[in-house]
């Protein structure tokens, strides 16, 4: 019997995101960790630091998917509202938890002080869990299917450590891909569309055109399947389709 598809959703939390002036890196690095667990990555959002945004997108996306990854808004200044906003998603009181603000006192009692500022880092929602941060020791926390990260990079791969022992996966979908130096994609669209309609759903396919200046250009023919067998066949089908118009096909992973 083939694996059940687990799917998940990102939401993305900051007005720094919407503004342009921070360039999101956490989705793929989300989506690339989540893939080989059998954890497909369905919908990604980003919402401002809204309180009333957050909870409606979480509420709307925990429901709808087996996980929800939040990044951002858990940190000591007045813009971070996630862990709030939260908490009113699940209609669970929020305060300083006492094993969170140990977690603190211990990490800045030979720095600076854990003043009220960074003490807002230890409010957890009511029945949460929290996720440990190697990097700079303020926690994240899951409660239910939702899992909250910071938004620093380099922070929410730390926590990724504490994250991924907690996932049942399903079915995990691999890739193929070739490479076609000189094709373009009107080259190949019509027959495309029937390989992906002839697949019925157990395989998708997908067509990124590249340039490279001043004149090479091609595009890469994406395969995805949870059936290694039906992605091999894929594959020698895309093959063929490049060879059909004259290209020579180049398998990259």
């Amino acid at each position: 019997m083939p694996q059940r598809q687990v799917k998940a959703a990102i939401l993305l939390i900051g007005d720094e995101l919407l503004s342009g002036r921070t360039q999101d890196v956490n989705l793929q690095a989300l989506a690339k960790f989540l893939a080989p667990i059998g954890v497909q990555v369905a919908e990604a959002r980003v919402v401002a630091d809204i309180p009333e945004a957050i909870v409606v997108a979480v509420n709307a996306l925990r429901a709808r998917y087996d996980y929800v990854f939040t990044t951002g808004g858990i940190g000591p200044t007045h813009d971070d509202k996630t862990a709030d906003a939260i908490a009113a998603a699940f209609g669970v009181p929020i305060d300083v938890r006492e094993d969170a603000r140990a977690i603190l006192q211990a990490h800045y009692k030979s720095a600076s002080p854990l003043n009220e500022a960074r003490l807002r880092m230890a409010r957890i929602p009511e029945g949460a869990s929290l996720i440990a941060n190697p990097v700079s020791k303020a926690p994240g926390f899951q409660l239910g299917n939702v899992f909250v990260m910071a938004g620093v990079p380099s922070i929410m791969r730390g926590m990724l450590e504490d994250v991924g022992h907690r996932l049942e996966g399903g079915a995990v979908v691999r890739t193929a891909t070739l490479r076609a130096k000189g094709l373009r994609e009107g080259d190949i669209a019509a027959a495309l569309g029937e390989l992906e309609e002839a697949a019925d759903g157990v395989v998708t396919f997908g067509s990124y055109p590249w340039f490279s200046p001043p004149d090479s250009f091609g595009v890469h023919l994406v395969a995805r399947s949870a059936d290694a067998d039906a992605l091999e066949k894929a594959a020698a089908d895309l093959a063929r389709l490049i060879e059909s118009r004259g290209a020579e096909p180049e398998r990259s992973e």
